[in-house]
């Protein structure tokens, strides 16, 4: 199977521009590639891990990974996807968030010995003489087919700024600038940029007369077509300050049984092989296969040893023996739930853990409670019925402080 197909039965590749030209350049070539990333915030978060997973598919394979950070483009913001213009960034800002992708993208790529780059746009698009750049670039580009394009399209009738209708250029710009600098010939980008590298592949067609190609990832979404990545709390990130390694294992555990293979497919190098023997299992069958892509995702990002520690706390916590007779429990019913819910407040005095709904309160604003390894954030944080399913039992377990751990029982 060559690496292309690879891709594409993990269910990583959403288009091409020209799918035949570029599996054979995936397959039989060695080329230089980008993936931009504009610094938005200081943290990777796991939405942009599909293209990085891409990216170090492709480097085993032989291929060049640029891995463009947006200093210049991040000065604008990428109307795609968003229903009002994104706020602007200082550039003392967009330079912290770039150090900090920086630091996290070391660890996934292997960069040693010129296997890959990094670059920033900052370093061409910044000093660019505005009548030159319109004169050279802007003519190439037809307005008409810019408002037809989706990432266009969609803002309209809310109301598009020229000052972000400059993105597409920018960013088709770059493409002709790393194909000048390191002959790279493809961009791969979120199926959200397709528009974004069509222009930029035409671009090189027009000023170089030369053929450069675009290939799309999918998004990472759910089993129901949602995106993935999100808690109650925000963003799963990539940094163990903003996300811990054991919530983000947790996290990870404790996708849905119509998630886990899919995820074990799109974010680890867990052999296709291996991943078919999980297939077609259910239920508590699965636990295997979630325990595999919590450690191997959590591996990949922080590493061995923050992996093993996650994992040796989950099984601590989750295990039968603590459960069974170390653990204290209290046993509620449906009585308790209200339009199918029940307060995180009232299950801390329910339990004993607060004295009060005010003691309660305060636990939960000092960040000292958590429900199922997830740390509570909100007073009205509450869980449905459906939270307490694990594993064929009805419990969830709430930790108050650091070791004071109480199962509570839905019976």
């Amino acid at each position: 199977m060559g690496v292309y197909e690879e891709l594409k039965e993990r269910g990583l590749l959403a288009q091409a521009t020209d799918e035949e030209k570029v599996r054979d350049l995936i397959n039989n070539g060695k080329t230089a590639f980008y993936i931009g990333f504009d610094p938005t915030a200081d943290s990777l978060h796991v939405g942009h891990f599909i293209p990085i997973m891409v990216a170090a598919h492709l480097q085993h394979a032989g291929h060049r990974p640029i891995m463009l950070f947006g200093g210049g483009t991040g000065m604008i913001g990428d109307p795609s996807g968003k229903t009002d213009m994104r706020r602007m960034l200082t550039k003392e800002e967009i330079n912290h968030n770039i150090s900090c992708f920086k630091k996290q993208m070391s660890h996934l790529i292997d960069f040693s010995d010129g296997r890959a780059i990094m670059a920033n746009n900052a370093d061409w698009l910044s000093n660019l003489n505005y009548i030159d750049f319109l004169r050279d670039i802007g003519v190439c580009f037809s307005v008409n087919r810019m408002l037809a394009a989706e990432c266009y399209k969609q803002r309209l009738e809310r109301g598009l700024s020229f000052f972000e209708m400059n993105y597409m250029l920018m960013q088709s710009y770059d493409f002709l600038e790393l194909y000048r600098r390191y002959g790279c010939r493809l961009e791969i980008g979120g199926d959200d940029q397709w528009s974004n590298i069509i222009g930029g592949v035409e671009l090189i067609r027009r000023k170089e007369n030369a053929e450069a190609y675009g290939l799309t990832v999918a998004l990472l979404t759910n089993s129901e077509g949602k995106k993935m990545g999100k808690t109650e709390r925000g963003a799963v990130w990539l940094d163990p300050q903003k996300t811990s390694p054991f919530d983000f294992y947790q996290y990870w555990r404790n996708v849905s049984d119509g998630d886990v293979i899919h995820c074990l497919k799109v974010l680890t190098f867990v052999p296709l092989k291996q991943i078919s023997e999980f297939e077609g299992l259910k239920g508590q069958q699965l636990n295997e296969a979630k325990e595999l892509l919590a450690y191997e995702v959590t591996r990949q990002i922080h590493g061995k040893e923050e992996a093993d520690k996650a994992m040796d706390a989950a099984q601590a916590i989750f295990s039968k023996g603590i459960d069974a007779e170390n653990m204290p429990s209290t046993e509620i019913t449906n009585v308790e739930f209200e339009n199918g819910r029940v307060s995180v407040l009232d299950l801390l005095v329910k339990t004993g853990l607060a004295s009060s709904k005010g003691e309660a309160r305060r636990l939960v604003k000092q960040g000292g409670v958590a429900v199922d390894g997830k740390k509570v954030s909100q007073a009205d944080a509450s869980l449905a019925v459906s939270d307490f399913d694990k594993d064929g039992k009805s419990y969830a377990v709430l930790k108050k402080g650091k070791k004071i751990f109480h199962k509570v029982i839905l019976k």
